[in-house]
């Protein structure tokens, strides 16, 4: 593993990117392609937690669509500032300096719905791979609250994902997977032969609806509903993006 690589969990790695090109930048999507898969499953007044913000417009896209409460943490400081400084009259934003393997100052329950957009792909490029996101994901569900949601946009296949997605207790959550073009790809530049919002079933298999797994136009993304308290109603993050 290189050096760089082992440095994408580090402060001071993003700290040095972030001063070096502060223009603002959206990994993998834009709003325009998971504006469907947000109106699916994430309600307009869904206490929203984006980690790993950097300098997106996604959030501020979501505020202009009528979100009304995303509160959005990095690693780096120099870009929270930055991004403090710049939605400093928009009371829908909230930045703050956190690292998402230790979110402790949020309560357990905190959010209806967290969003995940090339966050755990950077850990997984990292140092300590596995145990870093085996932290990240334990955290992502404490601050859930039951029947909130977890939608992660990656560059993974099933056959890399699943495997830390999945749970020692089977009834933690639920995974939807859907299939996205990746921006200016061959494939986004064609019509698209599937319903985005439609999820589609995930198998053990190297491809599924046509789709093969090591496809570097295709970006996936991960719905994960956490699992109710019993004798609970729906939490208004669920699975179909209904309020109560």
């Amino acid at each position: 593993m290189t050096r760089g690589a082992q440095a994408y969990g580090e402060a001071s790695y993003w700290d040095q990117r972030y001063k070096q090109d502060s223009g603002p930048f959206d990994w993998y999507q834009q709003f325009s392609g998971l504006s469907s898969l947000l109106q699916k499953y994430v309600p307009k007044d869904s206490h929203v937690l984006m980690v790993g913000c950097g300098n997106a417009v996604l959030s501020e896209d979501m505020v202009k669509d009528g979100y009304q409460q995303i509160t959005n943490i990095d690693i780096s400081s120099v870009v929270i500032e930055a991004m403090q400084k710049k939605y400093k009259d928009t009371s829908q934003l909230k930045y703050i300096t956190m690292d998402v393997r230790d979110m402790s100052p949020f309560a357990d329950h905190e959010f209806d719905f967290v969003i995940d957009k090339g966050m755990l792909d950077s850990l997984m490029c990292g140092s300590s791979a596995y145990l870093s996101a085996a932290k990240m994901l334990e955290e992502v569900r404490r601050v859930l609250k039951p029947g909130g949601g977890y939608m992660l946009i990656t560059y993974g296949d099933p056959r890399s994902r699943m495997p830390h997605l999945k749970t020692h207790d089977s009834n933690s959550w639920t995974v939807s997977l859907h299939v996205l073009p990746k921006p200016g790809s061959k494939r986004a530049l064609e019509t698209c032969t599937w319903e985005v919002a439609k999820p589609i079933p995930l198998t053990d298999e190297g491809s599924t609806m046509g789709f093969l797994f090591d496809d570097p136009d295709l970006h996936y993304v991960y719905v994960c509903q956490k699992a109710q308290e019993s004798g609970k109603p729906a939490s208004k993050g669920g699975k179909h993006g209904k309020n109560k």
